[in-house]
């Protein structure tokens, strides 16, 4: 059986929608999503679509999405963000502007809209998990030039932090990505070398993680916190682990640390909110329930 057969079988005709991705087993989109259709009586699922990085398997998936009556939509992870854009049929302003899509609705007409909710969760989970931390107060660091960082950092420029420090282990990414989020305030984005990371957190008040670097079954993020200040705010938007080696260290030294669960179940309110037509709330007994799914 192939995925979408499974994904078909599993929905057993409800309207769903899925989680998208290569690989897409770590994901815990469907407890998040899960916990809402059951504590809104939704007759309704959610589910997980591994695609691989191919056009033509892009192709396959908004073709799956357009042709099947109870398709609502997807959510989309590494690596599809970017290269899914050109496929649909439109993308919102926000999504537009950032370049990247992690949610794509389908509307009542078949056609595909893409939005980007990765920077309202990433700015909502910070406000609860780091409520003293100011935009303006410094310099921010931010790792990775990918679909996330591009919501990471456009949010981050939105809120007015003075400087932003871009970091990626390919630089013309970094360097492209500050080309495109440098307002003409007279505020900048500085790209650093992937070696020189590190040095990078001297005086920083934030530093976000947006690699997979430190996720269950990837590399390690080797970084030394030793220039960053103690009363900064450290953030991985990697959630399996939900502890990563980085807010371990973080959390040794005294640093505020922000995983990145919140971030995902906030993210995750745009989405549901199109597909199921029911307004949701992140609850703390919704964070528990997914962090237990994560074994955390």
């Amino acid at each position: 059986m192939n995925p979408y057969e499974k994904l078909l079988e599993e929905a057993q005709g409800r309207p769903f929608a899925a989680i998208v991705g290569w690989p897409v087993e770590h994901s815990r989109s469907p407890a998040l999503h899960g916990f809402w259709l059951k504590q809104h009586r939704i007759d309704g699922h959610y589910g997980r679509l591994p695609v691989e990085p191919r056009r033509q398997a892009l192709e396959e998936l908004v073709a799956f999405l357009r042709r099947t009556p109870n398709a609502r939509g997807c959510n989309l992870t590494l690596p599809h963000k970017i290269d899914i854009m050109p496929l649909l049929d439109r993308a919102d302003p926000g999504a537009a502007r950032i370049g990247a899509v992690n949610t794509v609705v389908k509307q009542p007409d078949g056609t595909l809209e893409g939005r980007n909710a990765d920077g309202f969760g990433f700015l909502e989970a910070l406000k609860h998990g780091a409520p003293d931390w100011r935009a303006d107060a410094g310099p921010v660091v931010v790792l990775g030039a990918g679909g996330a960082a591009r919501a990471v950092v456009a949010t981050l420029m939105d809120a007015n932090v003075p400087e932003l420090r871009l970091v990626n282990r390919t630089q013309k990414a970094a360097v492209d990505l500050g080309a495109a989020f440098t307002p003409d305030d007279g505020r900048r984005v500085v790209v650093g070398h992937w070696d020189d990371r590190s040095r990078a957190l001297d005086g920083a008040t934030l530093l976000v993680n947006t690699t997979s670097l430190g996720m269950k079954g990837q590399p390690p993020l080797d970084l030394d916190l030793a220039l960053l200040p103690r009363r900064a705010t450290v953030y991985d938007i990697v959630y399996v682990p939900l502890e990563t080696g980085l807010l371990a260290a973080a959390r040794a030294r005294g640093n505020c640390c922000v995983d990145g669960l919140g971030m995902l179940l906030h993210q995750a309110r745009v989405g549901f909110e199109a597909w199921f037509s029911q307004k949701v709330d992140v609850s703390a007994e919704q964070r528990r329930a997914v962090a237990a799914d994560l074994g955390a």
